[in-house]
C-alpha cells in the first residue's frame, strides 16, 4: 500500500465546510444539479484534474493519471429531494422548484448527498497532494439523480466506461443515522433492489351525491392500497425480507366531485430475483383485480419506472477496506450493519464494468444524542434519511468522510 497520510484532511475539511453549507443551502431535484455540477468542476480543476462536464446528464468526471498503477473509481451522488427542510440550521434551504408532474416543491439535501460530494472532493484534494507517494489513476464521478435510481445507468450509458479509464474497484460510501465519526459495515448483499411502479386507476365521475351513477376511483385506490399490505405478510416466506409501499395516491379536485381517475406510486424493496419477480407480479395482480371488481370502465395503466438493482459490496474487496479502515481508525470506531432495506444505484457501476464494488456507511449524528436514544430504546426518534430533520453535523462528519475515501483509495493504489 503507498504511504498516504491524512495530515492535511483538517485543513481541507476547514476549507470546504463553506463549499458543503453553499450545497446545503441551493440544493436542485435530479437531473437539474447544474450549480452543484459546476461548482463540483471548478473545484476539481484546481487541484490538476482533467474534468468532463455532463456526462449521463449533468454528472461530472473527474480523472488524475499518476502514472502505471490501478484504475480506483470514487463515486458521490450530487442530487437534493423534494422535501421541505424543518432543521432551522442557519444554512436551511428555501429552495422550491417545480417537479416532473409540474407541482411546486420544496427542495432539500434530506439525504446528505451535499455532504457526500464534499467528502469526494476533500479526499480529491488531499489525494491530489500527495501524487509522490501513490501511482495509478484516480477515476472521480459525481453522479446526478440517484434519488430516481437511473442516473449510474444513465452516466455508463453514455460512455463512462469507453470514454474514461475502466476501474479496478468501485468506492462509494453514505452518512447515515450513525453517531458522528463512526464506521458502518456489511459484506455481499447489503441493500435491497428497488423497483417503482406508476399506477392510474379509471373510474366514471360524477357528483359526490349520487355516487351509484359512477364508478369511484378513490374507493378503488383505497381498496389496492390496502389489500397490497396483504404481500408481504400473506405472500412472502417469513425467511424473505421485502418492503412495498404507496408514497402517492393523488385523485380528485374538490370534495363533492368524484374524479375519473386515481394515481398511485407504488415502490417496492427485494434482496432476491425470485421475491422481486413474486411482489412485481402480486402488485399487477392485485392492481388488475381491484379495477375489475370495481366495474371500470377501462384497464388499469401500470408503468415500471425506476429500478435499483441489489446492492452486493463484494466480499473479498470488502475484508480488505474494511482491515484498512480498523488499522487506521480502529476497531471502535468500526460497526457492523444489518442488512439495509434502503436501496442504491452505485452497485449499476460495478456490474457495467464488472469489477468488485465497495460500500460503506459513516455517521452524521450528534454522538451523545444517538447514545442517549438507544439508552431510552428510542433509536426510531433520531431524524434519518429523507426525513425533513436530517442533515449531519458538521464535524467530525466531513473529516471522517474524507478520511474514509482517502484510506480506501490508498488501500487499491499502487504505492510509488
Amino acid at each position: 500500500m503507498p504511504e498516504i497520510t491524512l495530515d492535511g484532511v483538517g485543513e481541507v475539511s476547514a476549507r470546504l465546510a463553506d463549499f458543503y453549507r453553499d450545497l446545503h443551502r441551493h440544493p436542485e431535484l435530479s437531473l437539474r444539479e447544474h450549480r452543484t455540477a459546476g461548482r463540483v468542476a471548478a473545484e476539481l480543476r484546481a487541484h490538476g484534474y482533467e474534468v468532463t462536464e455532463q456526462v449521463g446528464g449533468t454528472g461530472v468526471v473527474g480523472v488524475l493519471r499518476n502514472g502505471d498503477g490501478p484504475v480506483v473509481m470514487l463515486r458521490a451522488d450530487i442530487d437534493a429531494l423534494p422535501v421541505g427542510e424543518q432543521t432551522g440550521l442557519p444554512y436551511a434551504s428555501t429552495v422550491r422548484d417545480t417537479d416532473d408532474q409540474g407541482h411546486e416543491v420544496p427542495v432539500m439535501h434530506a439525504c446528505g448527498h451535499d455532504m457526500h460530494t464534499t467528502c469526494l472532493l476533500g479526499a480529491a484534494a488531499v489525494l491530489a497532494a500527495q501524487r509522490p507517494v501513490w501511482t495509478g489513476t484516480l477515476l472521480l464521478v459525481f453522479q446526478p439523480a440517484e434519488e430516481l435510481a437511473r442516473g449510474a445507468r444513465d452516466m455508463v450509458g453514455d460512455g463512462l466506461f469507453d470514454r474514461f479509464p475502466t476501474p479496478a474497484i468501485v468506492l462509494g460510501q453514505h452518512v447515515g443515522p450513525l453517531p458522528a465519526g463512526m464506521i458502518g459495515h456489511a459484506s455481499g448483499s447489503i441493500m435491497a433492489a428497488s423497483d417503482t411502479l406508476n399506477v392510474v386507476l379509471h373510474g366514471r365521475g360524477g357528483h359526490g351525491s349520487r355516487p351509484e351513477a359512477g364508478v369511484d376511483p378513490v374507493l378503488m385506490a383505497a381498496n389496492v392500497v390496502t389489500r397490497l399490505q396483504g404481500i408481504v405478510d400473506r405472500e412472502v416466506s417469513p425467511a424473505e425480507t421485502a418492503v412495498v409501499t404507496v408514497g402517492r395516491l393523488q385523485a380528485g379536485t374538490k370534495d363533492n366531485v368524484i374524479p375519473d381517475t386515481a394515481e398511485l406510486g407504488i415502490n417496492i424493496r427485494t434482496y432476491s430475483p425470485q421475491i422481486r419477480t413474486l411482489v412485481r407480479g402480486s402488485v399487477e395482480r392485485i392492481v388488475r383485480a381491484e379495477s375489475e371488481a370495481s366495474a371500470a370502465p377501462a384497464a388499469p395503466e401500470l408503468a415500471w419506472t425506476n429500478a435499483a438493482p441489489v446492492l452486493v459490496s463484494d466480499p473479498d474487496a470488502t475484508a480488505k477496506t474494511v482491515a484498512a479502515f480498523t488499522a487506521h481508525f480502529g476497531a471502535e470506531r468500526l460497526l457492523p450493519l444489518p442488512l439495509i432495506t434502503a436501496s442504491e444505484d452505485v452497485g449499476v457501476f460495478g456490474e457495467a464494468a464488472k469489477v468488485p464494488t465497495v460500500f460503506w456507511f459513516w455517521g452524521g449524528l450528534d454522538t451523545e444524542t444517538v447514545m442517549t436514544a438507544l439508552q431510552n430504546g428510542r433509536f426510531d426518534t433520531l431524524p434519518a434519511n429523507h426525513s425533513p430533520n436530517f442533515a449531519p453535523v458538521l464535524e467530525p462528519t466531513l473529516s471522517t468522510g474524507i478520511e474514509t475515501l482517502v484510506v480506501a483509495a490508498g488501500t487499491w493504489l499502487g504505492g510509488a
